[in-house]
């Protein structure tokens, strides 16, 4: 049994069995504290029966006018929970927040152009390539991003995953 709960402070010094994954992003304590403190709603644990951290999503709330959105800025599964609809729990909650509570007309996020495994799941859960990110991830070699985005039911039309014809930089970015 997977429970889905509000991450808490404490989640930090216990979730390494989660983050420790080439390709999940890892940032700064101060970044985790940043959002819990900003955007709770946005930041939830799944956690098994045993109390064991299985995964997790954060987000947050940005944009402006018919831009404004939900943003998934992390979502890891622990690998030895993978396959077992994590992910999509943890994305239906995100949408959820993001359609209920903040009205929201789409949710976007951004995944290396690489990935294909989570680009397939995404596809899978209703989203689409809206644009190509340029050298959005930096380090020893840099890489493009996909900015995936599924419209929310504020969106009627569906012109926020109107795909762009261009690909852009990270410093075109609208927020």
């Amino acid at each position: 049994m997977t429970s889905l709960r509000r991450f808490v402070t404490s989640d930090l010094f216990k979730f390494n069995n989660i983050n420790l994954d080439p390709l999940t992003e890892t940032y700064n304590i101060s970044f985790y504290l940043q959002y819990l403190a900003q955007w709770p709603d946005y930041f939830v644990m799944a956690e098994s029966a045993n109390g064991s951290r299985m995964g997790y999503i954060m987000g947050k709330a940005e944009g402006t006018g018919n831009l404004w959105h939900g943003h998934v800025t992390a979502l890891t599964v622990a690998p030895e929970c993978r396959r077992l609809g994590l992910a999509r729990k943890l994305m239906n909650m995100l949408e959820e927040v993001s359609e209920k509570i903040y009205n929201a007309y789409f949710v976007d996020l951004f995944v290396r152009v690489s990935n294909n495994v989570a680009i397939s799941m995404y596809t899978k859960f209703g989203y689409s390539v809206y644009r190509r990110v340029l050298q959005y991830y930096s380090g020893n070699e840099t890489e493009d991003a996909f900015d995936m985005r599924k419209a929310l039911p504020r969106d009627v039309h569906k012109e926020s995953i109107i795909p762009l014809k261009r690909p852009v930089r990270p410093e075109e970015l609208e927020w």
